[in-house]
């Protein structure tokens, strides 16, 4: 992943496109970085492309392509490149680089998003050139997931497992909120509140409210009552769920024991995103939650405009989450 202690490699324009989508667009670390990857491999291209470099595109050497300097891209090169010249671009990522078209239509995204920038923001354009670039075609997969009788084998092998009522409560929260591996483990104690909801910090540092249902509530309570206190250092104690060495649990801790649970339950080709598909899809198959309703819950970067927000109360979102099948503390008794 591209950091920040790599910005001294780049031209001062790119720095200011990544630091702008940083600051002010709040975009997240991993969109930062794709941005940068992207930005990055187009200037090599460019420049051996117009051969301002000795280097043979037709006879591609990928270490030596990586040794292309962009510290000289300045806005009077960025101002002569023209649509023509990114549908090059995305030719030599089809059939040198073999990027799929899923990852192209990725890097268009990235082009258009700089030289809007470049148009708005930079004014080095009266139009922006890249207005008309259209995006790959690609085939768009059904997400996998589990269905309700091998979320309950699930949840029945995570009570079996070393932890029981961590793994059981960690699991729970995944099938019935759908949260993100990261939203997961970020979880403090101080973020569930009265009220039975909990404050969850997605992509970007965005926050939003999950109600939690009776399976959540029941789970985490009972999680709670054997939950290490002793030994924890002050900057843990906040923390929610707690590996073995009470600390926060780890993301590679999370995916770890959730491997061993969907092995135990006899459950292959599953990961921890697919358990957040399954949320989503048992709300929606079973509980008739509306679409738009479980883009708020899941959090989708991409959800839409504001204004559809503001067509989904509070109390919809409550009935999604209640509606999940698996919404019963003795979930596994039934």
């Amino acid at each position: 992943m591209i950091t920040r202690a790599d910005y001294v490699n780049f031209p001062e324009l790119m720095v200011d496109f990544l630091n702008y989508n940083d600051a002010i667009k709040n975009r997240s670390k991993h969109t930062i970085s794709e941005y940068a990857s992207d930005l990055r491999t187009f200037f090599r291209f460019m420049k051996a492309y117009k051969g301002l470099v000795a280097f043979d595109l037709d006879n591609f050497d990928k270490e030596k392509f990586r040794e292309i300097t962009i510290m000289d891209i300045n806005d009077k090169f960025v101002k002569k490149i023209t649509i023509t010249d990114v549908y090059a671009f995305l030719v030599f990522c089809k059939d040198t680089l073999n990027n799929s078209a899923k990852t192209r239509a990725r890097k268009v995204v990235t082009l258009r998003t700089f030289f809007k920038y470049c148009t708005v923001q930079k004014r080095l354009f009266t139009l922006n050139p890249m207005q008309e670039l259209d995006s790959p075609r690609f085939r768009t997969t059904l997400p996998k997931y589990l269905t309700l009788d091998q979320a309950k084998d699930l949840l029945r092998a995570a009570a079996e497992g070393p932890c029981p009522e961590r793994d059981f409560a960690i699991i729970t929260l995944f099938l019935n909120c759908g949260m993100r591996l990261s939203e997961l483990v970020s979880i403090n104690i101080s973020d569930i509140r009265n009220d039975e909801t909990i404050r969850i910090v997605g992509k970007g540092d965005k926050e939003r409210t999950i109600y939690l249902n009776n399976a959540c509530i029941s789970a985490i309570n009972s999680y709670m009552r054997v939950r290490p206190v002793d030994g924890v250092e002050a900057k843990h104690k906040d923390a929610l769920f707690l590996s073995a060495r009470n600390q926060r649990i780890s993301p590679k801790t999370v995916q770890y024991l959730v491997k061993q649970a969907l092995e135990r339950a006899g459950l292959d080709g599953f990961s921890v995103h697919k358990l957040r598909h399954t949320a989503a899809t048992l709300m929606y198959q079973h509980g008739n939650a509306d679409v738009l309703v479980l883009k708020e819950i899941l959090g989708h970067e991409n959800i839409g405009t504001t204004q559809i927000y503001t067509h989904i109360g509070s109390d919809q979102l409550k009935k999604a989450t209640d509606s999940n099948p698996l919404n019963q503390p003795n979930v596994l008794d039934k």
